[in-house]
């Protein structure tokens, strides 16, 4: 009898091991950020949306140049939303790795949808709610199966990390590719290839969720008693994270302006979650901690999560006619960058490409 119950306790304890060691102390906490930094986002963009829309009624639309919304209340309290989801989700990746908690930005575009769909009356295409299921169980399974957080003690470790040869030789690879498209790509395509301030948005922005992930580490040190703003590698990494974050948002806002939302969200997504994840491998090494099933059921799960995510975006701008109008989108510092469109009468359509499209590069 004791025998049977020892390997029983021992079945059971390979089988659900795996369980406990992934959602450790840390990955929980990330994860319960993350999660409730995508209801804050995702419900944020519902709120402002009204706010507009009343604001709309009695001044200036903001799609053809007006700013009545800033004397609308409700605006402001979608904006402070927001802003709260920012810092939830900046300081999910102190907590969790980049690969659990990156992914689950779909979650803001399942939570905009579906109070979209309630709050605003606004259509929700069957093949829609099938995205949301896809990017729901995607995400679960990325989170039943992510790696344990590694035990980080100083700023100087992640910056050990950073210098090292690997790491250093995909930031190099990024700086040139970067540096490429925006000196020779950007000026003969930029307006007609989406790809081109995609690219550069996705590639910049994997260094720049690095980054933020190392401020986040040193701030949450500082707080817990051990100070890191007395190291030169915090300084080091908010000078990256600031650089990231102009580069990333002058990119990401030529890329609205110039293509349909629709087409950039999800092409963005795809990219910029795929590079974060590999600099998180790289730098992080969040794989030597896995064993190769989990890598692939990961993989499965992301492959999932796009698969929603481009539905979602799909089925939308058909219930839009194509069309799509204001764009509201995560910064760079808290999430790997995200973003949501909004749809309805308060903004001019953003055309696939622009009147300037088809003209001859000078």
């Amino acid at each position: 009898m004791d025998v049977t119950s020892t390997a029983a306790a021992s079945a059971s304890a390979s089988g659900g091991g795996r369980w406990y060691t992934g959602m450790s102390a840390d990955n929980i906490k990330g994860l319960v950020l993350a999660l409730s930094s995508s209801l804050f986002i995702g419900a944020s963009f519902i709120i402002k949306k009204k706010g507009l829309k009343k604001a709309a009624s009695s001044g200036v639309r903001a799609g053809v140049g007006g700013y009545s919304y800033l004397y609308e209340p409700l605006w402001w309290i979608g904006m402070i939303t927001m802003i709260v989801g920012e810092v939830a989700n900046f300081a999910a990746y102190a907590f969790a790795p980049a690969i659990l908690v990156t992914p689950l930005g779909a979650l803001s575009i399942i939570i905009s949808a579906v109070l979209a769909h309630v709050m605003l009356r606004e259509k929700l295409h069957i093949f829609g709610i099938l995205g949301c299921v896809l990017c729901v169980v995607g995400s679960t399974t990325i989170v039943l199966h992510a790696p344990p957080e590694r035990e980080i003690e100083s700023v100087t470790e992640v910056w050990d990390l950073a210098t090292e040869p690997a790491f250093m030789c995909y930031a190099a690879v990024v700086i040139a590719i970067a540096a490429i498209l925006v000196y020779r790509f950007v000026p003969l395509y930029g307006q007609t290839h989406v790809m081109v301030y995609i690219g550069v948005c996705s590639l910049v922005g994997s260094i720049s969720v690095m980054s933020v992930k190392a401020l986040g580490i040193a701030l949450k040190l500082t707080f817990s008693g051990t100070n890191q703003l007395m190291y030169p590698q915090t300084w080091a990494f908010t000078l990256v994270v600031i650089s990231c974050i102009i580069t990333q948002m002058n990119y990401l806002n030529k890329a609205l302006d110039t293509f349909n939302t629709a087409v950039v969200s999800p092409i963005y997504y795809t990219m910029f979650t795929s590079l974060t994840i590999l600099a998180s491998v790289i730098m992080f090494k969040d794989w030597d901690r896995q064993n190769p099933t989990q890598i692939v059921t990961e993989m499965c799960g992301f492959v999932t999560i796009l698969s929603g995510t481009f539905l979602l975006h799909k089925t939308k701008d058909m219930a839009d006619g194509g069309l799509s109008t204001s764009s509201s989108f995560r910064l760079p510092t808290s999430s790997s960058v995200r973003f949501s469109k909004q749809t309805d009468e308060d903004g001019e359509g953003i055309p696939l490409r622009s009147s300037e499209s088809f003209r001859s590069p000078h």
